[in-house]
């Protein structure tokens, strides 16, 4: 099976498991509150439907047609409530899902229903807090599920670090933490006499409030770093613009080359470790992209290490952006690194952590889309598939699904319309002001926010096409 073949196995599953707990997250308040669920569908399904299902009444396979129900049809009011008055099914377009909920204006933009009169099981008759609810449970469902994910993966397979020790290129410091007298490459040892042992919040924590900090410099000199009083909130402004107080300086060992990028018409492959540019050594990321964003657009010399021999490369082209097309080695898989394990209630309170760390994560790097670098970094379902390894892996399979699962989450909740979060928005609004917008105010902003949301779909996948088959 070729890998690409995996890739995008691997990209189906996870979607469809994805968007099926999003959606069952919408589902479940509904129901919760009483509204009817018309229609609840894995993928899309635009003129044709592989499988359809209501209980009690039909099961069919391979139906044309995607006509919606209307809310109200055969009232008797009280089945409404029921799951079993739902149709299910699953659409030929692995591209997402839907659960259409009667009484709301969606992207099925059925607004014939919305123009009777509002029934008592119909989104629209209940209380706002109750709709905030229902639009907040799919991405309620999406974080949840990562933290389970990661709850699942420690209590499975413990989880690996790297001591600090182990970290032979040692760590990389912000610029409040250079001025006090850390050196890139330091190693921490002690902070006031307490040992540090490896990237965690207690050490971390520890390091920030002490008033003396040891590290050893050049793996031979332990030096003493005073700290002032106010330290960790001059941490804490390099943090808000992006700077980690430290963080694992990595060597550049390839994972991953793109296609039709200078690493790949080099010849370069996974394993590789490149150990200078032009001449100049660059022992760790850092170095290494400083050199490549000085030579962008310019072909360059590479010198990389490869099964123990020292190679050299010339005439490697550097894109216009700096970029050599690679993907880096985990430092996991670089550096020595010790086995933590969890019992069923540690697992717990860890998965928690994992996920909510990775959705803090995310959203402070969001704000690097709006740049024009980050713009053109934006990808579709080709950049999403290859981030999957290309051989089949189920530990880093459910770990790249619950990253994802936490970026469909912030995704959902940006306040755009037809998003959940624009729904959000115009509930909030209704909450504070006591004031529902109007049925015309709302199909308006659901066909703009449609188009929009079209738009960046196509944005980001003609990025891949650009990238993987023109650039």
């Amino acid at each position: 099976m070729s890998a690409t073949l995996i890739k995008t196995l691997e990209l189906i599953l996870a979607l469809g498991i994805l968007v099926m707990i999003h959606e069952f997250g919408h589902y479940c308040f509904s129901r919760l509150f009483g509204v009817w669920v018309e229609k609840f569908y894995l993928f899309f399904n635009p003129w044709l439907t592989i499988v359809k299902w209501k209980p009690g009444k039909y099961l069919k396979w391979f139906s044309h047609g995607n006509e919606m129900a209307v809310a109200g049809e055969n009232d008797p009011t009280e089945n409404k409530r029921s799951w079993r008055a739902t149709e299910y099914g699953v659409g030929w377009l692995p591209l997402g899902g839907y659960c259409s909920i009667a009484g709301m204006i969606d992207e099925s933009m059925n607004t014939e229903a919305m123009k009777q009169p509002a029934k008592p099981y119909e989104f629209r008759s209940k209380p706002a807090w109750q709709r905030l609810l229902i639009m907040l449970g799919g991405v309620l469902f999406n974080l949840l599920l990562a933290m389970i994910i990661y709850a699942g993966i420690v209590y499975a397979v413990g989880e690996r670090y790297i001591n600090f020790t182990d970290a032979t290129e040692g760590m990389e410091y912000c610029d409040s933490a250079h001025k006090v007298g850390f050196v890139d490459g330091d190693i921490p040892l002690t902070a006031d006499g307490k040992k540090l042992t490896y990237y965690n919040s207690e050490d971390l924590n520890a390091m920030l409030t002490a008033k003396t900090v040891t590290v050893l410099r050049n793996h031979k000199d332990t030096v003493a770093i005073t700290l002032p009083k106010d330290f960790i909130f001059q941490a804490n402004k390099d943090a808000e613009a992006g700077q980690d107080f430290i963080a694992y300086r990595l060597p550049v060992v390839i994972s991953q080359t793109q296609p039709r990028m200078g690493a790949e018409k080099a010849g370069l492959k996974e394993g590789d470790r490149l150990m200078a540019v032009n001449g100049v050594p660059t022992p760790t990321y850092t170095e290494f992209t400083a050199e490549l964003v000085n030579n962008k657009g310019k072909n360059v010399t590479l010198q990389y290490l490869r099964d123990g021999q020292t190679l050299t490369v010339a005439d490697v082209p550097i894109d216009n952006d700096g970029k050599l097309g690679i993907l880096l080695t985990d430092p996991t898989k670089i550096y020595n690194t010790t086995v933590k394990h969890y019992n069923i209630f540690q697992s717990i309170p860890r998965g928690i952590e994992m996920g909510w760390s990775k959705l803090v994560t995310y959203v402070k790097q969001l704000k690097l889309i709006f740049t024009p670098q980050g713009a053109q970094s934006v990808g579709g379902f080709g950049t999403i598939g290859s981030i999957f390894p290309s051989t089949w892996n189920w530990l880093d399979f459910w770990n790249i699904t619950a990253f994802i699962s936490v970026i469909l989450a912030v995704m959902n909740v940006l306040p755009i319309p037809a998003l959940d979060g624009g729904h959000v928005l115009f509930l909030l609004y209704e909450i504070i002001t006591r004031r529902k917008p109007s049925l015309k105010f709302l199909e308006r902003a659901q066909t703009v926010g449609m188009a929009l949301l079209i738009a960046l779909l196509l944005y980001a996948n003609m990025n891949d096409i650009y990238r993987f088959f023109i650039k």
